[in-house]
């Protein structure tokens, strides 16, 4: 009898648990905030001093590749004892305090949804410096996804028909339905978006396997490659001239992955001789040897007189969306 008691007991306590459980996830709040607008929750004598400085140096980096410099975040920051209620809601969250063993901890969905928050903490000024230093990329790429996703998220509400895309290319990838068509030519795409200074663009097109070599100057290579395409159909307003890649700016070659294959990205900024027509792109070569081929995406602003980090974020969440079918 007893341990019919015991057995009908545990079995309540495991459905009360589970329903204690379901609730709290039900519950969780809608997470809200500006694109790329960072809370970083310090007390504000450590924001003041080094360790704030040590903050600032790693989220409000300049973004690699724009004409003018852009931080990597803007940042709101928020001392401890006001940080409840409506403050922590924001979709990107970090916290940094001192007084405990020093660590590292990122997480998912802490006060809201969805939500990155990264926890950096230590024992006193010298172990949080160390501990954002060490961390910085990894940190930034925390973030900086988060964000990618989410507007990921708000394109897939009302995307752009992109079947020829898929029949032509064979990939998927989503589009605002705000973009539209602008050339198509057998394996090459020209795909836009009016802005209210300006143009949103995206490329996206193919190149043998065989016409990258790895042993040699990636970047010369992807220039070599975006500049000829531009010359022929990115024509600019006077004759004879089009868009290619600016002399006067130094690249930045990073290795990624898109839809898990190997992706050289390269960032910097473009121009149109003759003109003051310029502004930033980030063009992924992404490697689909299966196909024999490397996949070319990328995305370029036209938008003068105006900051163009966001912009280039949305082409980033639109070509990171690019899936081989």
């Amino acid at each position: 009898m007893k341990k019919i008691i015991l057995l009908v007991l545990a079995a309540t306590l495991t459905i009360a648990c589970n329903d204690k459980n379901k609730k709290e996830q039900r519950y969780v709040q809608d997470s809200s905030g500006v694109l790329n607008n960072l809370s970083v929750v310090i007390d504000s004598d450590l924001w003041k001093g080094s360790v704030g400085d040590a903050v600032r140096d790693v989220v409000t980096t300049n973004v690699p590749g724009l004409p003018q410099n852009e931080p990597m975040f803007d940042v709101n920051q928020i001392p401890p004892q006001v940080f409840k209620d409506f403050a922590t809601k924001n979709r990107t969250v970090l916290r940094v305090s001192k007084g405990k063993e020093a660590g590292l901890k990122i997480a998912n969905n802490v006060y809201a949804k969805p939500q990155k928050v990264v926890f950096v903490t230590g024992q006193n000024n010298d172990q949080i410096i160390e501990i954002l230093k060490t961390n910085k990329d990894k940190i930034i790429s925390a973030f900086k996804a988060q964000e990618v996703k989410w507007r990921q998220d708000q394109i897939k509400k009302s995307v752009l028909n992109t079947d020829q895309v898929e029949k032509e290319l064979g990939i998927t990838i989503s589009f605002p339905s705000i973009y539209r068509f602008a050339k198509k030519d057998d394996n090459f795409f020209w795909i836009r978006k009016n802005l209210s200074t300006g143009t949103n663009n995206v490329m996206l097109y193919t190149i043998p396997y065989d016409s990258i070599n790895k042993e040699g100057d990636i970047i010369e290579q992807v220039i070599k490659h975006r500049d000829s395409l531009g010359k022929k159909y990115i024509p600019g307003p006077l004759d004879g001239s089009y868009m290619k890649t600016e002399e006067a700016y130094s690249p930045f070659l990073f290795n990624t992955t898109i839809d898990n294959k190997p992706t050289y990205e390269v960032r910097s900024t473009w121009d149109i001789e003759g003109t003051f027509n310029a502004g930033p792109f980030v063009n992924y070569m992404i490697e689909d040897k299966p196909n024999n081929r490397y996949i070319v995406a990328e995305g370029f602003t036209f938008a003068p007189s105006v900051n163009k980090r966001d912009f280039v974020l949305e082409l980033e969440a639109i070509i990171k969306s690019l899936k081989v079918k």
